[in-house]
């Protein structure tokens, strides 16, 4: 039976887990074991791992793990730690020309180990078996709404927070539109495109729970390829389509001085290095403290919102919902050599003989 090591995760700002107290318990119960470090962000207490029986550790102590123990944690590892010996699960953002990827890359290869990304755990035709899009979309498409509300209230957004429900952010988002008054607030009206995938879905959630206009858009709206006057109609634009050499131009550089009602971009899938970014009018992420890029002043100011760990917002629903989608999974780790877990095995080796 495998041995899972739970690790606290690195990332400032990242609450979330990947496995709760109840997953750990069904794999407790078929024999495997777990270990699960002390951390004082995650959103799930460690009580509740220790009252199912799991090991704890101190933070960080994976460094130290028996060899044969498969180290598990959501985010990215700290650029500065050591060469990488064990398995380790996490999404890895090394495979698709990411600045840090080939170091990464290079940590597993001097000490031995293997990364089983989590974005590339999928299934035979390629969709992936769990993913935090729907928690994306849904808090994507709340910080538009914070970005649009901070306009017309003509303050600075400021530092986004993490919220302990989706009911407690639903709750201050409708207060925020009251405080604008019920006129903007029709004058309020949102584009998602890509909205019948998992991370529209949660954009469009979260426009219908606080009542704002919104035009659902997918590949029959975009196939044609642009121009596409129609996004520039809409005071908030939710992009959730991942850039691709398909993927078509939907706010190009020259909307920016063009007439608009556009004034918030919530890039959700938020690709701005590649170079088939479908809103190249901007350059770089942002981040919880820093949530916006400004990209034209007032009068008829345009701010792109591009958060890349937006389910981090709501720590306990995207975890429960993402450990839920990995749980039956896990519980096949002993076979590790084989399904989603052989098929990212053979995404790593492939990528590490390219170095």
């Amino acid at each position: 039976m495998a041995h899972i090591w739970v690790r606290a995760e690195q990332r400032g700002f990242e609450q979330r887990v990947g496995l709760t107290p109840l997953g750990a318990a069904k794999l407790l119960a078929t024999g495997h074991k777990i270990t699960v470090e002390n951390s004082n962000s995650r959103a799930i207490k460690l009580e509740g791992y220790s009252d199912v029986g799991c090991s704890i550790e101190p933070e960080n102590a994976w460094m130290d793990a028996p060899s044969d123990a498969i180290i598990f944690g959501l985010k990215e590892l700290n650029e500065d730690g050591p060469d990488l010996r064990h398995r380790h699960i996490m999404f890895g953002h090394a495979y698709k020309g990411q600045a840090d990827g080939p170091e990464l890359l290079n940590r597993f290869k001097r000490g031995g180990g293997t990364l089983y990304d989590l974005e590339y755990l999928t299934e035979p035709n390629g969709r992936r078996v769990a993913a935090f899009g729907y928690w994306a979309g849904f808090a994507g498409a709340a910080v538009g709404v914070m970005a649009r509300v901070a306009q017309l209230e003509t303050t600075s957004l400021g530092e986004v927070g993490v919220y302990s429900s989706k009911d407690v952010l639903l709750d201050e988002l409708a207060a925020s539109l009251r405080s604008i008054g019920a006129k903007e607030t029709g004058k309020l009206t949102a584009i998602i495109i890509g909205a019948k995938g998992r991370v529209g879905t949660g954009a469009t959630d979260l426009f219908n729970a606080i009542g704002i206009q919104t035009t659902l858009w997918d590949i029959d709206e975009t196939k044609h390829g642009g121009p596409f006057p129609e996004i520039l109609e809409h005071s908030l634009f939710v992009n959730c389509i991942l850039a691709g050499p398909n993927v078509p131009v939907f706010v190009p550089k020259s909307a920016i001085a063009s007439t608009r009602k556009l004034r918030v971009i919530a890039d959700v899938s938020c690709d701005p290095n590649s170079a088939y970014n479908p809103i190249p009018i901007y350059d770089h992420s942002t981040t919880f403290a820093s949530p916006l890029v400004r990209v034209a002043d007032e009068p008829n100011a345009l701010d792109v919102m591009a958060i890349d760990n937006l389910p981090s917002m709501l720590p306990v629903e995207s975890s429960e919902d993402y450990a839920n989608q990995l749980l039956p999974y896990l519980l096949q780790i002993d076979e590790i050599d084989a399904g989603v877990w052989g098929r990212a095995e053979q995404t790593f080796t492939r990528h590490i003989n390219q170095l």
